[in-house]
């Protein structure tokens, strides 16, 4: 193997500050290393490499509605049983709302810290660079040392990339291995959560506008059809959109994935429900004593 080859490797990683372009040398190596690509498959590749999910956008939304689908439909649950549709309906949305912008601001928090600490990182790899290059020597060895690499091939590369403006990128990449976050990470992660988790939440809600102020009990249980139709795709999707769509196994995943989520949110919304009505049994049997009194 040798350096030429190791550098087309390692133009899979993006560089600091420079996300998403590529110089006609890392184009080059990337078709010496594929012989068998022509030089005019280059825009198909570039379409197909465009069509990709952030993965952490993907696991974002995932977590709204996840916790969307599961927490205001246990709450609407657990309303039902006062008898009451507007107060279903009123708790409901103020619970999704505030729950919504809670879980927004979580993720934009989580997302900010997250940037700050790969700028703490990055300025502490930066330094380490310049003032204690016999350290970074050995790391970049310990970097290659998993690849059981020739030591002459190592020796090079070392001292190749110790010499390169590229040190800090380097090391962020193979040794952190801390991607950099984009400068609208943080506003992305909070909208994509805080709408999962809105949209997850309103759907339980919708059978409760469709019934009359006393029909809480029916609405009920056409939430309780709809959740379990929403989370078992839910759970399906979720579960195949990790191990893929086609095949046996796949499906088998993905309905085991369907069940799994609506079990956790007929457990969740069966706890609110007998807990509401428990605290109601003790009202009740409270407001009874003290009329005896």
């Amino acid at each position: 193997m040798s350096i030429t080859s190791l550098s087309g490797m390692m133009s899979n990683y993006s560089r600091l500050s420079d996300r998403g372009s590529s110089t006609d040398d890392e184009k080059d190596v990337h078709l010496h290393l594929h012989p068998d690509i022509e030089a005019g498959d280059k825009p198909n590749l570039d379409k197909k490499s465009g069509s990709w999910i952030d993965g952490r956008t993907v696991s974002d939304a995932i977590i709204g509605l996840s916790d969307g689908m599961t927490v205001p439909f246990a709450l609407t649950a657990g309303l039902s049983a006062l008898g009451d549709t507007k107060v279903v309906v009123f708790g409901g949305m103020a619970e999704l709302i505030a729950g919504a912008i809670s879980m927004g601001l979580g993720g934009y928090l989580g997302a900010k810290s997250e940037e700050e600490s790969y700028k703490a990182t990055l300025k502490e790899t930066q330094t380490q660079t310049m003032t204690d290059p016999g350290l970074v020597t050995s790391t970049i060895s310990e970097v290659f040392e998993p690849y059981e690499l020739p030591s002459e091939l190592v020796a090079q590369l070392t001292h190749h990339l110790s010499n390169s403006p590229m040190l800090p990128s380097f090391l962020m990449n193979f040794q952190h291995t801390l991607p950099e976050p984009s400068e609208s990470r943080a506003v992305i992660c909070a909208l994509t959560i805080a709408l999962g988790y809105f949209l997850g939440g309103f759907v339980p809600l919708l059978p409760y506008f469709f019934v009359g102020p006393h029909d809480a009990f029916l609405a009920l249980r056409w939430s309780i059809a709809t959740m379990a139709v929403a989370l078992f795709i839910f759970g399906y999707g979720k579960t195949c959109f990790v191990s893929g769509w086609r095949g046996r196994r796949n499906i088998r995943k993905g309905m085991v994935g369907g069940f799994q989520m609506i079990l956790v949110g007929g457990l969740a919304a069966g706890s609110a429900m007998g807990l509401v009505k428990g605290f109601q049994m003790l009202a009740d049997g409270g407001g009874s004593d003290h009329g005896h009194q």
